[in-house]
């Protein structure tokens, strides 16, 4: 294993801890994302400060990074880049990175100097992240208004994720803010044909009886699928970003990546998350879509805060409806729906972003609707690794998947597992074509922006962005 992949393992692990401590250090999907792009960014340029000796090698993402002394050690560079950026982001967590510099065991000419080097580049890069939002609903308050995000009925006192994160923040390597078209409303045929597909695939299990007597139930498979892709912040998990990096490591030693290679996937797939984590933010509160927990229950037009009369009742509207839920791993906690607006789907922007860009890095078509990066591979997820356990205390079983068309074939079913958990309308994650696939004509849901954030970072070199935050900020006095 080399240092790159040493220390993506590190900060794998301390994102899985730091949504078991307690602690609240960079927890949730957009601090998530933005931990992993810094600690990766400063790898990225701890190697390539050094060993960038060529035209052709890659530039790295600081422009003001003096030259590193000969004869530095990229090792030690890479370890005291990866532990510096760890420690700031997750202090707690401080007596671990050092146990794994040492574990490391950097050998050879040059430490000095590259742990050096590696200490500047963290500083500059903490630094150029120091102004971010953090992940606070201080000073917001939902909207009442029909079609608009509430909290969880069925966990009322969530609170509100992140609602300025997207809008407040600079972004990190794309060139423009990726926005999305708006999703379909309430009363549209689009709209109405999600929530029946919602209200049926994503049902509580003990709700099922009540379902209308033509609709089609969750299969034992699609129940399956939204648990493997779940990763919700859980005890023991973490969240949707390390998962996606799980997969494309079992990609790299595939591949048998240089640590220059591992360097430079890692980062494009990590800054590519950590700028979905913005504009997907963004277009979450732009929009403010309820999710199909309050949409369903108050379908009809005489339900919820602001209902009034509505003539015969709905019989698309169920008011005792609740969903499978997020998986609450490890914990004896009821299932819950997320704390943010539906439209994009995080998980879905997330997958597409650093997937697609995975694709990219290997020389997939841009457009490509199958590869074959994971032929002849099966993936365990650790939501059924045969070790981790239910919200009854049952233990999950193994389960290794094939994904035939290989990381295409993730992007799409990672999107549409949440339908299958009840917490997203399918056209959060893609507006979909007669044959379930999406529709990449329609700039709707997160797969295409996931899509166009890793197609942007990629064509551009990722380039340290000069795109700040939303201009009319429409969370702000």
């Amino acid at each position: 294993m080399d240092s790159v992949l040493f220390w993506n393992g590190v900060a794998l692990e301390a994102n899985r801890v730091s949504h078991s401590n307690g602690r609240g250090e960079s927890t949730g999907p957009t601090l998530s994302s933005r931990a992993l792009g810094i600690v990766h960014l400063a790898i990225h340029d701890a190697v390539f400060g050094i060993r960038k000796k060529k035209k052709s090698e890659y530039s790295t993402y600081l422009t003001d990074l003096p030259a590193a002394k000969p004869g530095a050690s990229v090792d030690a560079a890479v370890a005291s880049a990866a532990h510096a950026t760890l420690s700031s982001l997750f202090p707690s967590q401080k007596p671990f990175f050092d146990q794994q510099h040492l574990n490391a065991e950097i050998q050879g000419s040059g430490i000095a100097d590259g742990h050096a080097f590696g200490l500047l580049v963290a500083s500059k890069i903490l630094k150029l992240r120091e102004s971010d939002p953090n992940s606070s609903d201080n000073g917001y308050a939902g909207s009442i208004a029909k079609g608009a995000h509430r909290p969880d009925p069925d966990n009322p006192t969530q609170g509100f994720n992140a609602p300025f994160y997207g809008a407040r923040s600079k972004c990190f390597s794309v060139t423009k803010r990726h926005e999305l078209d708006a999703p379909p409303q309430p009363g549209t045929p689009e709209y109405l044909q999600a929530l029946r597909q919602v209200r049926s695939a994503g049902i509580a299990p003990n709700l099922v009886g009540t379902l209308p007597k033509d609709s089609v139930p969750r299969t034992p498979e699609q129940t399956l699928i939204g648990l493997y892709w779940g990763y919700d912040g859980a005890n023991g998990l973490g969240t949707p970003p390390r998962l996606y990096n799980q997969i494309v490591r079992e990609v790299a030693m595939k591949q048998e990546n240089s640590l220059e290679d591992n360097a430079r996937l890692f980062a494009l797939v990590n800054v590519a998350m950590a700028d979905a984590g913005i504009l997907a933010w963004d277009q979450k509160y732009l929009h403010d879509l309820w999710r199909p927990v309050v949409g369903i229950r108050e379908h009809d037009g005489s339900m919820g805060p602001t209902g009034g009369k509505s003539g015969s009742f709905s019989e698309d509207c169920d008011p005792g409806w609740l969903p499978l839920g997020a998986p609450n791993t490890n914990s004896t906690n009821k299932n819950f729906t997320p704390s943010f607006p539906a439209y994009p789907s995080g998980h879905a922007t997330f997958g597409a972003a650093a997937l697609q860009m995975t694709r990219l890095f290997y020389k997939v078509k841009e457009n490509a609707t199958s590869d074959d990066l994971f032929k002849d591979m099966t993936f365990v997820s650790e939501e059924l690794n045969g070790r981790n356990t239910d919200n009854l205390g049952a233990i999950r079983p193994r389960h290794a998947r094939e994904f035939k068309r290989g990381l295409w074939e993730m992007i799409v079913e990672n999107g549409i597992s949440r339908v299958y958990l009840g917490v997203h309308w399918v056209f959060d994650a893609f507006q979909p074509d007669k044959n379930g696939e999406p529709d990449l004509k329609k700039c709707i849901g997160g797969v295409p922006l996931g899509l166009a954030i890793a197609n942007d970072i990629f064509t551009s070199g990722m380039m340290m962005s000069d795109v700040g935050p939303r201009t009319s900020d429409p969370l702000s006095a």
